[in-house]
């Protein structure tokens, strides 16, 4: 897997795509600030614990988002250029570790 990282071109996000993930990677980054608020002011545990649940989920939901944006564009691409069985398993190399 390791060999075909980065070897063919990526497919460009739009200005759009790439907005809408940076928008949601800064919403995170705000809620990783607000348990570390939590932490230092000694709230629940369970209420710190239902942050993290929430940050989880939505890392899980935009690495997704960018999983399927690459299936369809980089992946696709490398099937129609012949190099289909190379992108799929440098794909699922990094679904199993996505999965852990």
């Amino acid at each position: 897997m390791d060999e075909f990282l980065h070897e063919h071109p990526a497919t460009p996000r739009t200005k759009d795509e790439k907005q809408a993930v940076i928008n949601r990677l800064k919403r995170i980054e705000g809620q990783v600030r607000g348990i570390q608020k939590m932490v230092d002011e000694d709230r629940y545990c369970v209420d710190i614990l239902v942050q993290i649940s929430a940050i989880n989920a939505a890392l899980k939901k935009v690495g997704f988002e960018v999983a399927e944006r690459h299936i369809k564009h980089c992946v696709s691409d490398a099937v129609k250029s012949g190099e289909g069985y190379a992108a799929i398993d440098e794909l699922m190399g990094v679904m199993k570790q996505f999965s852990k």
